[in-house]
């Protein structure tokens, strides 16, 4: 629907006052803190992305996400009997079996997301991106996390950019697709609010700000901008698109700062796993840190939490 991306107006400086406000919430505390803190654990999409990453570490990481919280520290909370796990095990394509094999050894149903589609920079041809996303799906990835060409948005190719995340819909077949942005290089906060209503358009599950690998990262102006997008697309359409915020989340307090965003832009409805996720690969540490201290009132040694 060209007309409604030609209308699009963004007013940045209210955008920024707005994000500005948002960093300055006050935190919850006590058994709120801890609450919110087990609700983020369970929308991570634990991730190793690194050009050295081989089976054992995949492994570990997949063990850690299906115990992401010791056990002890969940009994002292009542939490020892709900199930909670992260929400996917994030790899490149060549590690997905690697994640799948050692999760269905660990007798757990998390989903393994694959990058694809020439992550980090899109710079490849659509034949090769369909063929990498395929090939991931084949795999065994329930979830393919596509990266667009962002020169089709600095360069105002609308229906091009439809075009190219509507054949990797069609690629991801059965697997959820969540299309990467990569905001920091998109020139403009209107450009953010476009791209993400053309993803919407063209079958994105999810919107995602960031590959993590740019030098700006997920910023909560640009979340502000991305979640009005996901509201008016609702508002429009009846369909519920997921958010994703990913790159620089590395603290508890950013997590529970994000979860508080998307519930006062999106709704409580937004809060789960099937329409939020938190992109990041050292998150969990933090957060795992904060319980314990929240149970045992001292801070965590490194041998405390030898898996974070």
């Amino acid at each position: 629907e060209l007309g409604w991306i030609s209308k699009v107006h963004v007013n940045g400086p209210a955008v920024v006052r707005h994000a500005e406000e948002i960093k300055k919430w006050r935190t919850v505390k006590g058994n709120w803190q801890a609450a919110w803190l087990l609700k983020a654990v369970t929308c991570i999409d634990l991730t190793t992305l690194s050009g050295d990453d081989t089976p054992s570490n995949v492994h570990r990481l997949c063990f850690k996400a299906k115990h992401p919280i010791r056990e002890d520290l969940l009994k002292a909370l009542d939490m020892h009997d709900k199930g909670i796990t992260v929400g996917a095990v994030c790899v490149y394509p060549a590690r997905v079996t690697d994640a799948v094999n050692a999760l269905k050894a660990a007798g757990c149903n998390i989903p393994v997301a694959s990058v694809a589609a020439g992550f980090p920079s899109g710079q490849t041809p659509l034949e090769t991106k369909l063929a990498e996303i395929k090939l991931a799906v084949q795999y065994g990835a329930r979830e393919i996390d596509i990266v667009i060409s962002r020169s089709l948005v600095l360069t105002g190719q609308w229906e091009g950019l439809y075009e190219e995340i509507r054949q990797c819909r069609e690629a991801c077949g059965e697997a959820h697709m969540k299309t990467i942005l990569a905001t920091g290089e998109l020139g403009s906060l209107a450009n953010v609010y476009k791209a993400s209503m053309i993803a919407m358009m063209a079958g994105s599950d999810f919107i995602k700000t960031s590959t993590g690998k740019e030098v700006e990262n997920a910023t909560f102006p640009v979340g502000v901008v991305m979640m009005r997008a996901i509201k008016e697309y609702y508002w429009q359409t009846g369909n519920k698109v997921g958010f994703k915020p990913a790159g620089g989340i590395r603290t508890a307090k950013d997590a529970i700062t994000w979860l508080m965003l998307v519930k006062e832009e999106l709704g409580v409805e937004w809060l789960t796993p099937e329409l939020f996720r938190l992109g990041a690969s050292s998150l969990l540490e933090d957060i795992e840190k904060q319980i314990f201290y929240h149970v045992t009132g001292s801070h965590a040694l490194p041998h405390d939490l030898a898996m974070a």
